[in-house]
């Protein structure tokens, strides 16, 4: 007798992750023959995942650039993306980029993708740069910040009522719960112990389109099918 499998829980794939990570990231890290260059607020995103930076003036970087040869600028990008909320570890994913850069517009310069990594709680994920250049940001990813933090300024009598409907799928003993993540299909807990956390996913009874619609789902969580599941 066979078991059918179970469905695949709604998730954004490894490409849509790395998408809004790069969506709402204001720093980067770039590294360049041996060296490692902070930059903030230097770079863009085009519509296709396309990286552009805008070296600021008069800076060892700009130095660099100037006295690299044309074929001697393989380039590594790290981006680090935090959670918003005072949570414990709060380090969510991180996402490597690696390529070519190339003369862009005057005074900046375009990273021709060649491999991208996606490293998370639940491992590496190797992006293949194809797939990266056709996936969109989850449509939720520039308000994150603001959603995970109003919930646990304004709401945290809403967020204890999402822990106490997750029962017994948690294990006994929560001493905090924080917003950790939202996307288009759930809002993620992290639920912290004495020692260690788990994190607890709830699955929006259907897709938000926007900040507007994602705080209706959080509230129709109260109300909906136990439908959680934790890591």
């Amino acid at each position: 007798m066979s078991v059918a499998p179970s469905p695949a829980l709604p998730q954004q794939t490894a490409a849509e992750q790395v998408r809004s990570v790069l969506a709402r990231a204001l720093s980067l890290s770039l590294t360049l023959g041996g060296q490692t260059y902070d930059l903030l607020g230097a770079h863009t995103v085009g519509a296709r995942g396309r990286i552009t930076l805008h070296p600021p003036a008069d800076t060892p970087l700009t130095d660099h650039l100037a006295l690299a040869p044309a074929d001697a600028l393989d380039a590594r990008i790290d981006l680090t993306d935090i959670a918003p909320t005072a949570l414990r570890d709060r380090v969510r994913a991180r996402v490597t980029l690696t390529g070519r850069l190339a003369p862009a517009t005057p005074g900046s310069l375009r990273l021709d993708l060649a491999r991208v990594v996606l490293r998370t709680g639940t491992g590496t994920h190797e992006v293949a740069p194809g797939a990266y250049t056709l996936a969109a940001p989850d449509p939720l990813a520039l308000e994150e910040a603001a959603l995970l933090t109003h919930l646990a300024d304004a709401h945290a009598d809403l967020v204890s009522e999402l822990v106490d409907r997750a029962g017994s799928r948690l294990p006994h003993g929560v001493v905090r719960a924080l917003p950790l993540a939202m996307d288009r299909h759930a809002v993620s807990l992290r639920c912290e112990y004495g020692e260690g956390h788990c994190d607890l996913r709830l699955l929006f009874p259907g897709e938000a389109r926007d900040a507007a619609e994602a705080g209706d789902m959080v509230r129709r969580l109260l109300t909906a099918p136990r439908c959680a599941h934790h890591h």
